[in-house]
């Protein structure tokens, strides 16, 4: 095995201005693709982080239906007291689970005494909230950080709200909402805070303790529109969803059927469609990397049979078995391979930290200011060298076949 690999470095050195122009070719193609997975992955890592830890959570529980008219805010599909003391017996007995967040959600009608528009309020606990989304607390523009992130007769609004109403923190507001039975309710509000919107122009939501909320909606039962929970590891979200399906499943209505349903970040938010849509895009860039390197390594294979013909005559008439003329060209392959993956991920990763020290500001929808910092798991980066030292070795596979079945008569007299 020596011999082969000494001769198949030899027969590449022979032939350096081919062998140095596929070696760049599978450098170029390889450190692309490293560097696309990592950019690509570290922005759909840090979004998909902006949605879970400031809005959503990593799992909501709802009751069947809500989800589907969630548009509509239907205060007649809130869980009951008794309903909720199930879920949250559900997740105080999984280990994977982290915190969680009880939420009251309502449509009001937002005034400042002189306009008024519509605004989604989201009823919570201050403590419980801003354990299950971290992030929450620093989307705070104006108003104070510190403290509880809403006190009772407190408010906060979103940006886009509060300069269309000129309204400021500590202006007095009133929230007009309709409860269940039909009967109107108005409350005020002091401003604690102004939010910086995540989704966009849209953005409409504003944030009450939970007892207003429910004091506006007049409940008689401390009722729960939906359940947000934050996991300790995102990467064991579909484990814990099948999970807490299983174990949810019990609770039915009178009809005896399923009365909760599970939703995962993804089920919730339109990112997760660009998301997907990255996911794609890597596989393809995946597949391109595939096709340089195949056509790449198998050209300068095919022309080094060609130009080696006497030479590979030679070594069968010198009694060579054909599988070690077979071993010499998937070596000089493997070889080709080796290196252009060893000088590519040296260079990737070295731009990878250079991008990390200097890192690369963008906005996303109504944030400024974002920070990206790429990174790739060793595993990914081994994963990508392994497949091009395959397709690299498969490549050579046809032109080394070819040179071993070579008739050594015939090929002794190839001019």
């Amino acid at each position: 095995m020596r011999d082969v690999l000494r001769m198949a470095s030899r027969n590449l050195s022979r032939y350096r201005r081919r062998t140095l122009l596929t070696l760049l070719l599978i450098v170029i193609g390889t450190v692309s693709v490293v560097l696309f997975v990592a950019v690509t992955g570290s922005f759909k890592a840090m979004m998909v982080g902006q949605i879970t830890d400031s809005v959503l959570g990593h799992l909501e529980v709802h009751r069947k239906g809500y989800v589907a008219s969630i548009d509509n805010l239907p205060l007649n599909l809130n869980l009951r007291p008794n309903v909720v003391a199930k879920v949250e017996e559900a997740l105080q007995g999984t280990d994977a689970v982290e915190t969680y967040s009880p939420r009251v959600k309502l449509g009001a009608m937002f005034s400042n005494f002189t306009e008024t528009t519509s605004i989604r309020v989201n009823g919570v606990d201050p403590a419980r909230e801003a354990a299950t989304v971290p992030l929450l607390p620093g989307r705070m523009l104006e108003g104070s950080k510190e403290g509880p992130l809403v006190n009772k007769g407190e408010i906060l609004i979103p940006v886009l709200l509060a300069r269309g109403m000129r309204t400021k923190v500590g202006d007095t507001v009133v929230l007009v909402a309709t409860n269940r039975d039909g009967s109107v309710n108005g409350k005020t509000f002091v401003v604690r805070g102004i939010l910086e919107s995540i989704s966009g122009p849209g953005g409409r939501d504003g944030y009450v303790h939970i007892d207003d909320a429910r004091n506006l909606l007049r409940m008689q039962e401390p009722e729960v529109s939906e359940i947000a929970i934050r996991l300790r590891s995102p990467a064991r979200l579909d484990q814990v969803s099948a999970r807490l399906k299983d174990a949810l499943e019990p609770v039915i209505t009178k009809e005896g059927k399923p009365m909760l349903e599970v939703h995962t970040w993804a089920d919730l938010s339109p990112f997760a469609n660009l998301a997907r849509m990255i996911d794609l895009m890597t596989l393809f860039i995946k597949v391109l990397l595939v096709s340089i390197v195949l056509v790449s390594v198998m050209n300068v294979m095919i022309m080094a049979v060609y130009e080696r013909i006497r030479e590979i005559g030679t070594l069968a008439a010198m009694g060579t078995l054909p599988g070690r003329i077979l071993s010499l060209f998937l070596t000089e392959g493997l070889l080709l391979g080796i290196i252009g993956t060893a000088v590519s991920t040296v260079i990737a990763i070295a731009t990878i930290y250079a991008l990390n020290v200097r890192p690369i500001t963008f906005s996303f929808g109504m944030q400024q200011n974002l920070l990206l910092t790429p990174a790739i798991a060793a595993s990914e980066v081994a994963a990508i060298a392994g497949m091009v030292i395959a397709v690299a070795v498969v490549a050579s596979l046809q032109p080394a076949w070819k040179a071993s079945r070579l008739d050594p008569i015939g090929a002794l007299r190839h001019v």
